[in-house]
């Protein structure tokens, strides 16, 4: 038996539609139908009101004639999907094949793979879906677009990042050998990204340290602590901190586990 053709959404940078096989973004109307359709996409497992589409196309301030224009972008997006791809009137949900694969679903998916196996200690295993998930959340969401729920969901795949390039650091970590280097670039991202969580910092010290730049890991503990210090008033966490004296014991000739 031949397999089904493929159904692909991607949302992160450039819009792709692949529709049993069949490009489709093309024919969708406009940047309006574009924002209509990944909408729909978001939203497929329910029914969506027409008054919602309106506020998710026009949230600061509809037209006088915001229906009419919803019904002739939903006219035109059922002659660019099938008309049988979009259900109902009064309310609406686009119809995908049960196997269709949308870009943010699976990244969420993969990430949840990843840290169940960085939490088994599995980094074989993690590696993989943790890069699936980094390469789709770092493309910006609907690239291009703006609306509040556009807004919402790009913070929502900045924090879903944050966690990919932690499940990154780790299982570079556990490989070991060449992938030292790729922890060290995650950590430093992460850093980047969220410069006042305590995990980035602990991820580029290791890194640091199993790479052989010890005292380079301090200093970073020490920019860490003074950046909290300054900003916040607070120390790093226990788990920070215990890892710094780790550290201090290691570059002494001590005992420490890094």
């Amino acid at each position: 038996m031949a397999a089904a053709p493929d159904t692909r959404i991607q949302l992160c940078g450039h819009l792709v539609a692949l529709l049993e096989g069949r490009r489709v973004e093309e024919a969708l109307p406009g940047r309006q139908g574009r924002l209509l359709f990944a909408y729909l996409v978001l939203n497929r497992l329910r029914p969506s009101p027409r008054a919602e589409l309106v506020a998710a196309l026009w949230a600061q301030a509809p037209p006088a004639g915001a229906d009419s224009a919803l019904s002739a972008l939903l006219s035109k997006l059922r002659v660019a999907l099938g008309a049988e791809r979009l259900e109902g009137r009064g309310e609406l949900r686009l119809v995908l094949p049960p196997d269709a694969r949308v870009d943010v679903e699976a990244a969420a998916e993969a990430l949840h793979r990843a840290e169940s196996c960085v939490a088994r200690a599995a980094w074989a295993e993690a590696w993989g879906p943790a890069r699936v998930a980094l390469h789709v959340t770092t493309r910006v969401f609907l690239a291009g677009h703006e609306a509040p729920w556009v807004e919402e969901e790009r913070r929502r795949l900045a924090g879903l990042r944050l966690r990919a390039l932690e499940c990154v650091a780790a299982s570079s970590l556990g490989l070991r050998g060449s992938e030292l280097a790729a922890a060290e670039r995650a950590a430093r991202a992460l850093v980047e990204a969220a410069p006042f969580r305590d995990s980035g910092h602990r991820y580029l010290m290791r890194a640091l340290a199993a790479g052989g730049n010890a005292a380079e890991a301090l200093v970073v503990y020490e920019r860490f602590r003074t950046l909290l210090r300054d900003e916040l008033g607070v120390t790093p966490d226990a788990t920070t901190r215990e890892l710094h004296r780790a550290l201090l014991a290691a570059t002494a000739g001590g005992p420490g586990e890094i």
